[in-house]
């Protein structure tokens, strides 16, 4: 391996420091906003509801809003404001320093005497700007008259400003630090589709396009085509670079887990698995979820970490997961996208907000970037089954090790015993096929169950008796293995067992798994519209009807083709310059085809490597097919 040059050492420090110190900083803007945010409010997942309050909060985080600031992000259709836009405020609206205060009375004392007339005070305070009355003028210059001389000394008045400010500010800190309640507060982070939350305006460096300014980019091209619409071909190149570091993830995608804060609210728990097809398809459970009322909840899923015999590979616990929320309106075919699991703490991903009652579907996702068929050198098959002295079958210890793991990735609510429910998804899994009364019957007759579930060792028994049948042939232990995401040595390889927890304030939560299924269009779609919601819009460089829609986490990336045209469009993706990244295709230059007035997930999901800065660098090449030849236009040279 080629050594690293000195100064590329160097440099890499110094970038590496400046990301701790960016990560320390922002660690301590959060703080100081949830300390304000909770001394006015009594959790941050309540809103800001008036003006009033507003402007309370912002004079806890040491600001002082002028009316015209209020107005600013209170507007007349503003009902409220959460946790989330009051952070975005405070990052827009920078406390004053003393330079600009000192700079602003300078302005009034235009004989550079370092201090005003408490009259010429009274008269501007009370005449300009926001008009304050003749009692607070009184009140400030009753506190500022440091030597009594009816002048304000405007350089001890700023001292005097900023140490007021910073004692309100580690006030607020304190009462944060003191109150265990407030301490364990969680952030607020409302649902996507609150008629409640309006949005700050907060500046994007490419900011989404809405549909109206589509439609004028769309009208407003003045180029005249070469041919009717309808057998037009067109051609464009874009190059775009995305880079994501280990200290890069926003605000918006932090999620920090504090149990006591919910240890009085309803939990629910069940667990389920992603499955590896052989076609590189990625299956798993479904969930059913009903609030009997609304309710402010909060949705997390992360890897399940069971125990693995000594030694074993635990490569599952690296893969990226997430859950979409959808509301069932009238009928599961009309679903309705409410969000998903964007923030994130180390392994988890979760999202809180408030739901209403009814019912939501819960769809398990993962990019498959770290999950995917990987070819590796099984040094030997592991045995199954052995014979005692007595000639007796019996399992080998690995192999035992191995089907409490199962046990416990398939007991999906935890309780130490398999339903009939549960049992039949890994039927289903296993042999295709499922297990009805009668057979469970039969079942409980010879295996040990308890309340009519099987037991731990009801389940080994089952196993060990299935080696019998075929006399010590572990073939059909080896087909429900393999079909469970196992290897020849016993690791699990091709499957990622997960676990989803669902807390609920005021209500209790019923959540039910109703399928082993590949995510199909349900899922297609609410990863389209995630993207597309929340993610950044550009127009592809000399092809304004294709709309590349991306979205980025702290160690995710997205993309969602748009195609507005009335024909088929192909996307050319070349991703070889990309590093410290994963893709879930494996591949860095294929192609997409996006059909006419549709969108599609274009580019492969990605997964950034936490510990190393990354990117992804994309050439993309449209060709855009007629619908009278379906012949596809000349390409364009990508740089």
């Amino acid at each position: 391996m080629a050594s690293i040059p000195g100064n590329q050492k160097a440099t890499h420090s110094e970038n590496s420091q400046g990301k701790k110190s960016q990560h320390a900083e922002e660690a301590i803007f959060y703080m100081n906003c949830r300390a304000a945010y909770l001394s006015v409010l009594k959790s941050s997942l309540e809103n800001i509801k008036s003006k009033e309050q507003l402007s309370l909060v912002l004079q806890q985080a040491g600001r002082n809003p002028s009316q015209k600031t209020i107005n600013k992000y209170w507007t007349s259709q503003t009902t409220s404001l959460n946790f989330d836009d009051f952070c975005a405020i405070l990052k827009k609206e920078k406390p004053a320093t003393k330079n600009e205060l000192l700079e602003a009375f300078g302005k009034i004392d235009t004989d550079k005497a370092g201090y005003i007339f408490h009259d010429e005070l009274y008269k501007i305070l009370t005449t300009r700007g926001d008009k304050m009355t003749w009692e607070e003028v009184t009140t400030i210059t009753k506190q500022a008259d440091f030597n009594c001389s009816g002048k304000l000394d405007y350089n001890k008045f700023c001292e005097l400003y900023l140490s007021t400010r910073e004692q309100c500010c580690k006030a607020a800190r304190d009462r944060l630090e003191v109150d265990p309640r407030l301490r364990q507060q969680q952030f607020g982070n409302q649902t996507e589709n609150s008629s409640e939350g309006i949005p700050v305006p907060v500046s994007k460096a490419s900011p989404r396009i809405s549909r109206k300014s589509d439609h004028k980019l769309a009208n407003g091209d003045s180029r005249a085509p070469s041919r009717p619409s309808s057998a037009q071909s067109g051609k464009a190149s874009s190059s775009t670079t995305v880079t994501v570091g280990a200290s890069s993830s926003s605000r918006n995608t932090k999620l920090i887990i504090e149990p006591d804060t919910m240890k009085e609210w309803q939990h629910v728990q069940s667990k389920g698995c992603f499955y590896l097809e052989e076609d590189g398809e990625i299956i798993s459970h479904k969930y059913r979820l009903h609030l009997p009322q609304r309710s402010a909840v909060c949705i997390t899923i992360k890897p399940l970490n069971i125990p693995q015999a000594e030694g074993k590979s635990c490569s599952w616990l690296s893969v990226d997961t997430a859950l979409f929320i959808l509301k069932e309106n009238e009928t599961q075919e009309n679903l309705q996208l409410v969000s998903f699991t964007e923030l994130q703490h180390k392994e988890m991903f979760g999202w809180r907000g408030e739901l209403g009652s009814g019912v939501y579907w819960l769809l398990p996702f993962t990019t498959g970037c770290r999950l995917r068929k990987v070819k590796t050198q099984i040094p030997g098959e592991a045995k199954l089954v052995w014979r005692d002295e007595d000639g007796e079958l019996a399992l080998t210890k690995e192999f035992r090790a191995a089907l409490l793991d199962i046990f416990e990735t398939i007991d999906l609510d935890g309780n130490g015993l398999l339903s009939l429910e549960e049992y039949n998804f890994f039927e289903l899994r296993t042999s295709g096929e499922k297990c009805d009364q009668e057979a469970w019957a039969v079942c409980k007759e010879n295996f040990e169950m308890k309340k009519n579930e099987l037991t731990r060792q009801g389940f080994m028994d089952l196993n060990l008796m299935e080696a019998n049948d075929r006399d010590g042939d572990p073939w059909d232990l080896w087909v429900t293995l393999l079909s469970l995401g196992y290897n020849k040595a016993l690791e699990m390889t091709e499957a990622c067992p997960f676990v989803i927890d669902i807390c609920a304030e005021r209500c209790k939560a019923r959540m039910k798994a109703v399928s082993l299924e590949a995510g199909g269009s349900q899922l297609s779609r609410a990863v389209c519209r995630s993207v597309v919601n929340k993610g950044e819009a550009k127009v592809l460089d000399g092809s304004e009807n294709i709309i590349i829609h991306t979205y980025k986490s702290g160690s995710r990336i997205s993309s969602v083709i748009e195609n507005k045209s009335e024909n088929k469009v192909i996307i050319h993706v070349n991703n070889e310059k990309s590093k410290n990244c994963l893709n879930s295709r494996g591949l860095t230059v294929f192609a997409v085809e996006v059909a006419p007035k549709s969108m599609m997930q274009g580019h492969p999901s990605y997964f950034i490597f936490p510990s190393f800065p990354g990117w992804i660098h994309s050439n993309l090449l449209s060709t855009e097919q007629s619908h009278d030849t379906g012949k596809a236009g000349p390409y364009l040279n990508c740089c």
